[in-house]
């Protein structure tokens, strides 16, 4: 293997564990089988999943068998890594939807001719009590409790479901039964990697090498990028959209999200902050960015006309060039602001929408608006912008 090949594999790889029994694998006369498991809990992915799934992809490139687990089964038990309460358990109907988006999702980044992809239900929807009495076995409380997240949710009498310690378990069987040489995750996942090496080896299989990647974090600089915060980038937002987000981060995050999710060499980061240093407009390098990323998701050329758009919009205070109009059918004693924007999509719920009035970030043809009890008239046609960069003609018979 070419040392550059190498070199492409650990950049921003956090930790290999046990470095040394990957690079002896490296050697082997064979694919190796690299495998990424991602429980589909929301129907979206976001940029913080590409660092991994980028990872993947470069496996694949070199030749290797990549292997795409839908965790749909270990998606209704909930992931307790880095939380400090229980999961909401998901329904069945709620993991199935969410799977399909994955599986159509995952494709605008990895190759669907090279790409494995299974479902955990395969092999869990068969277990026997006795196959889980077996599987229990391999762990003991003592060893449960070392993991940061339940040991301090413990110290603080906060409550453990049993289906928890199952958890770390089950990710371990899938390794199990793809016979995974590779397993990638993020650092918050280590834990349950490792404990994949030690299932393995009970089940008399050699055990995965353990690749961990740093967490992405979101738009706000502080927590990792999710959904649940509102602070994320969706693959499947709109061009727009996503550049203006791309744009939102700060310039110091800028450099992390180079560093997680560009395709650059090194030495063209490295050009680009000697360029800030000696007095470049961050603005203009994170242009650079935005533009990579909506190439990226939207197709060559699209980066280019996002950022046209994006100062139109914004430095020169000019509307988007497409607007919306959306009719919307609502009873005259129903009107009210938070339900209209609700009912026009541009919000989620109108508890969200009273937010954002109350927060002044909803406007009306142009002019601010603060009062949620605001008058809106029936057999109207006005523009109405949410945040930044949500704008819709919204049309009251």
């Amino acid at each position: 293997m070419k040392e550059t090949e190498l070199d492409l594999l650990l950049r921003g790889v956090e930790e290999i564990i046990p470095k040394k029994d990957f690079l002896k694998k490296l050697n082997l006369k064979r694919p190796l089988r690299v495998k990424l498991g991602l429980d589909p809990t929301s129907p979206d992915l976001h940029l913080g999943h590409t660092v991994i799934l980028n990872k993947l992809k470069l496996f694949q490139e070199l030749g290797h068998k990549v292997i795409f687990l839908i965790g749909d089964f270990t998606g209704l038990v909930g992931d307790p890594s880095g939380v400090n309460d229980t999961r909401p358990v998901l329904t069945k109907n709620e993991i199935k939807k969410n799977a399909k988006t994955y599986e159509k999702q995952v494709f605008k980044i990895l190759d669907p001719n090279k790409t494995e992809i299974r479902f955990n239900s395969e092999w869990m929807n068969k277990f026997s009590p006795e196959d889980f009495i077996r599987l229990a076995s391999t762990l003991t409380v003592a060893r449960m409790l070392e993991r940061d997240d339940f040991s301090k949710r413990y110290s603080t009498r906060k409550p453990i479901s049993i289906h928890e310690f199952l958890y770390p378990l089950l990710q371990g069987y899938d390794s199990v039964v793809l016979k995974a040489d590779v397993e990638l995750g993020g650092t918050d996942q280590k834990f349950n990697l490792l404990l994949g090496r030690e299932v393995q080896k009970f089940y008399g299989i050699v055990p995965q090498s353990v690749f961990t990647l740093p967490l992405l974090e979101g738009l706000d600089g502080v927590k990792k990028m999710s959904k649940s915060l509102g602070n994320y980038v969706a693959i499947e937002d709109k061009r727009d959209e996503m550049f203006g987000k791309l744009m939102s981060i700060s310039d110091e995050l800028m450099w992390k999200y180079f560093q997680l999710l560009s395709f650059r060499p090194d030495k063209d980061i490295k050009e680009l902050k000697k360029a800030q240093k000696n007095g470049e407009n961050p603005r203009n390098i994170k242009f650079s960015l935005a533009q990579e990323l909506v190439d990226r998701f939207h197709g060559d050329g699209e980066g280019t006309s996002a950022k046209e758009e994006f100062i139109a919009r914004f430095q020169k205070g000019e509307l988007p060039s497409k607007i919306k109009e959306i009719r919307i059918n609502i009873k005259k004693e129903d009107i009210s602001l938070p339900r209209v924007l609700k009912e026009a999509g541009m919000v989620v719920s109108t508890s969200e929408a009273l937010r954002l009035i109350k927060q002044g970030a909803v406007k009306i043809e142009g002019k601010k608006i603060t009062d949620s009890r605001y008058k809106l008239s029936s057999n109207s046609l006005l523009l109405y912008q949410v945040g930044k960069r949500k704008y819709s003609r919204i049309k009251i018979p």
